[in-house]
């Protein structure tokens, strides 16, 4: 009887232990590479007329000057997407995933300022300098941040810098905009749209966040709320999420696999956990 107790012992085990959100395994294949796709056919089938992020509103030219959309190529011919931040007039921030995932590895950038759609206006920057954090996990999205190197931009009303935190707040309960030309629903409902769009969100602490992502939620991540089916989505990845300064406070990294309207949260790299590897590239 022995035996038999002790496999029932550990089949209870199984079932108790806690059920985590997935998140993405391949961010180009799964996520930037039909994303690119989506944007490019609502472009044109909305003829660049009228006006991504779930819950969230149209942003307008000049609304969020730091903002830069990125343009992926990746070394097999392939485009993707994804987002950054301006920090300076020669440098931008973005997730790590972006430049490189899994066996999917990006060979330049075409940052977009100032520009509320992906495939045109603005002012577009080709670089292919980009350097990933060292302690970057691909399995995990730890360090889940790079820094790109363009050509000096001049600013002006619709290009400019974001501020670095200074401090070690956690943020929890405050009020941020995350920004992006991601998708604004999960499945069919998302796909006609095209603008730059942004959500407001709410920032919560890291332990009811690894409540639904376990041991993904690390110290040097930050997470928001995705109550009321309002959060970032997929192409967001990134991009900021920023206070008032305007500041910022995280680099859009992953959410659950599940769906961006299921009220999961969202993970973004925490960027005062960054400020000092980012000061040291700028």
């Amino acid at each position: 009887m022995r035996p038999i107790l002790v496999v029932l012992a550990l089949a209870v085990a199984a079932s108790a232990a806690p059920q985590y959100e997935k998140i993405f395994y391949s961010y180009h294949e799964e996520i930037g590479i039909p994303e690119y796709a989506r944007i490019t056919a609502a472009e044109e089938a909305m003829d660049f007329d009228g006006a991504r992020i779930v819950g969230g509103s149209n942003s307008n030219v000049g609304q969020w000057p730091f903002f830069g959309g990125l343009l992926i190529q990746l070394t097999d011919g392939r485009q993707s997407v994804c987002g950054s931040s301006l920090l300076s007039n020669t440098r931008a921030v973005t997730a790590a995933h972006c430049w490189r995932h899994r066996n999917l590895q990006a060979r330049q950038f075409t940052v977009i300022l100032a520009s509320n759609r992906l495939n045109s206006g603005g002012t577009r920057v080709v670089t292919n300098r980009v350097a990933m954090h060292g302690s970057y996990n691909q399995n995990t999205l730890a360090n889940d941040i790079a820094m790109i190197t363009l050509n000096h931009v001049g600013f002006n009303n619709n290009i400019n810098r974001i501020n670095l935190p200074s401090g070690s707040a956690s943020y929890v309960g405050t009020s941020a905009n995350a920004i992006g030309f991601g998708r604004t629903a999960d499945g069919s409902a998302g796909n006609n749209n095209q603008n730059l769009r942004h959500v407001t969100l709410t920032v919560i602490s890291n332990d009811e966040c690894r409540r639904t992502f376990g041991g993904n939620i690390i110290a040097s991540t930050l997470c928001t709320s995705g109550a009321g089916g309002r959060s970032t989505c997929q192409g967001d990845s990134g991009g900021p999420l920023r206070i008032n300064g305007p500041t910022l406070i995280g680099v859009t990294s992953f959410g659950s696999t599940a769906g961006c309207q299921r009220g999961f949260p969202a993970a973004f790299a925490r960027v005062t956990s960054f400020v000092s590897w980012l000061r040291a590239r700028m």
